[in-house]
């Protein structure tokens, strides 16, 4: 590697993403096969700041521990082992970003909460469902916890899959929260089942029946429902503790009385609060669990498993959204009337967008109705749509931290959050150039260059060598787009970017314009021109054909009411394709490289061009609104 990769390196390899840092990783790893240190015989600048930067960076550093990469890990634990100095000077950079993170984090959002007893340890849990993938409503619930717990305090993070609802769950959900906190750089230190716990649950039920802290209750659904709003007590809640210990066993085996019934908690018939209204704690299920098959034929509710678990695994610190704050009090109750280990509550505010849904049963049925592609789909607020939208993991994780954990309930537009991708993308995305098939224009440069050629140009202006380069071809015939062509006029001077001016002398006039004769006038100066346009031209390299898709929002309106069927709401125009003729170099294009097509704007690569199928690439929002 020369001197100039080297010093490019620590950027390269701040990314929090292993697919934007894998090769580069992999090329100092060649590079380092017959070297001491990567630059010289003695430690150098390179090396200090090499290391620093995948010391301080946890997807490269977790990834050099799995030791794929023996060259470097080789000159990773000497820098480490022989220069303590530099240890040091990490110390003490993170324990400035501690205290500094303390009090507001780089983004800008307070975290100083003065949550209680820190102090003694804090331990943190993110429990989802395995009914559905990720979005990024469930992320910033994740990357709240894993910021208190690793970030903060030093402590420990829980991944803890609330499985008790056979219906809606699979493994492949499960797998799938497994994978993409992975891929965001959340790593819990431990991994749990709400499942594993059944036993243990079923006692704790038995034990409230016993006190008569709780009573089965056969009153169909919607009574049940009536009952509770209007706060009259259910015609069962008086039976007695053999009656209802009686029915409890009937339920564990799944008879036809069984159920009939659920078991309530026995709190209040008519709390203002109405989650303290005698809520459900145990209902029958008879499909078979995707972990513990058809041991059991009941389980417990979300409401009443939490607490509990959360006790019995020694979370110190529950922070989960403001949806929860009603059930607070049912939370506390819980733990009071089992007199299980206190925990301590957090609500945060959970995030909101115009024009979207984060019910999983809504996600759901926009994936089961075929209405999307599918829980990746780049419409959906998955994590792996907006990952495949186009979203780094840098700007995702950037934009969740500064909202922080403030109270305040907000419905968010999503240009902040796709301007805060645009950040990191514009400085790494190669330039390329495409022409829109459909009613493509053909040039021809009367006095252009008498054979095709190529010539080499930088990928990213700005970056100059660093950036790589690529061919471009050059010939007297050229392609350009229709809705550039039929904005000139008659002996124009127009720019053909990245060549120079040309002037405008014959438009063969049709609807639409099929063909143009240009003169080049390469010596004009394309400050003054008015229009600038991309062009492609014919020969010597074949250009690749790509399909090209945006995307807009799912749902027409910007914010559903509760009264509102969604439904009616859903935007049967949220993608559109057009095919494009792109210039040679995208061949060289990997799945999820992403790109800039000039004065098109930015692509994430969906499939790559090969085996004679087309280049498929997906556009990504920038924040503006068109």
């Amino acid at each position: 590697m020369k001197t100039a990769e080297l010093a490019a390196l620590p950027t390269a390899l701040a990314a929090p993403d292993f697919k934007v840092i894998e090769p580069h990783l992999i090329a100092l790893d060649k590079h380092l096969i017959l070297r001491t240190f990567v630059d010289g015989y003695s430690l150098s600048e390179a090396d200090i700041n090499i290391w620093v930067t995948i010391r301080s960076n946890k997807v490269a550093n977790a990834f050099l521990k799995r030791g794929a990469l023996p060259n470097l890990g080789r000159w990773f634990t000497y820098i480490e082992q022989s220069h303590p100095e530099i240890q040091e000077e990490i110390k003490a950079k993170d324990e400035a970003e501690r205290a500094r993170k303390a009090g507001l984090s780089k983004a800008g959002a307070s975290y100083n909460m003065a949550l209680q007893d820190v102090e003694k340890g804090v331990v943190t849990r993110f429990p989802p469902e395995p009914s559905g993938y990720l979005h990024i409503g469930h992320l910033k619930a994740a990357m709240l916890n894993d910021y208190f717990a690793h970030e903060l305090y030093k402590g420990t993070l829980l991944l803890r899959f609330d499985d008790t609802n056979p219906s809606k769950e699979k493994q492949e959900y499960e797998d799938s929260i497994i994978e993409d906190l992975k891929l965001v750089g959340i790593k819990p230190d431990k991994t749990s089942y709400t499942s594993d716990h059944l036993e243990v649950l079923y006692q704790y039920c038995i034990r409230m029946i016993k006190e008569g802290h709780a009573y089965a209750d056969d009153t169909d659904q919607d009574t049940m429902r009536d009952e509770r709003m209007k706060g009259i007590a259910s015609k069962n809640r008086s039976k007695s503790v053999e009656e209802n210990l009686a029915i409890f066993e009937e339920m564990k085996a799944g008879s036809e009385i069984g159920l009939k019934n659920a078991i309530r908690a026995k709190m209040s018939v008519d709390n203002p609060n109405k989650a303290m209204r005698d809520p459900v704690i145990y209902r029958c299920n008879l499909l078979p669990h995707h972990r513990t098959g058809e041991t059991w034929k009941m389980y417990p509710t979300y409401d009443f498993a939490c607490p509990i678990v959360d006790a019995l695994e020694g979370v110190t610190h529950a922070l989960r959204t403001t949806e929860y704050t009603d059930r607070n009090p049912q939370y506390q109750w819980f733990l009071d009337t089992l007199k299980l280990r206190q925990v301590h509550m957090w609500d945060f505010a959970r995030m909101n967008f115009i024009r979207t849904v984060l019910s999983k049963r809504k996600l759901t049925k926009l994936v089961d109705a075929g209405i999307v592609w599918g829980w990746d789909d780049p419409r959906m607020p998955t994590i792996r749509g907006v990952r495949r939208h186009g979203m780094t993991i840098g700007a995702l994780r950037d934009f969740i931290l500064k909202q922080g954990p403030s109270r305040n309930i907000v419905t968010m537009d999503w240009t902040n959050f796709w301007a805060s991708n645009k950040k990191e993308i514009d400085p790494i995305a190669p330039r390329h150039t495409a022409v829109d098939t459909k009613d493509t224009v053909k040039a021809t440069i009367t006095n252009g260059p008498t054979e095709a050629h190529t010539e080499d140009k930088f990928k990213i202006p700005k970056a100059g060598d660093a950036g790589g380069k690529k061919k471009v071809g050059y010939s007297k015939h050229l392609i350009l787009d229709q809705e550039d062509v039929k904005l000139f006029k008659q002996d124009e001077e127009i720019t053909l970017m990245n060549w120079g001016n040309a002037i405008v002398r014959k438009i063969i006039s049709s609807n639409p314009i099929t063909d143009i004769e240009l003169e080049l006038h390469l010596e004009g100066d394309v400050k003054k021109t008015e229009k600038k346009v991309t062009w492609l031209s014919t020969g010597p390299a074949e250009l690749i054909p790509a399909e090209v898709w945006e995307f807009d929002h799912l749902f027409t309106k910007d914010k559903l009411e509760e009264e509102d069927n969604w439904e009616d709401f859903v935007n049967k125009e949220s993608s559109s394709k057009t095919i494009q003729l792109c210039d040679a170099n995208v061949a060289d294009l990997k799945e999820d490289d992403i790109i800039q097509l000039e004065r098109k704007g930015y692509f994430r690569v969906d499939k790559p061009a090969g085996d004679g199928k087309p280049l498929v690439l997906f556009g990504i929002p920038t924040g503006k609104t068109k």
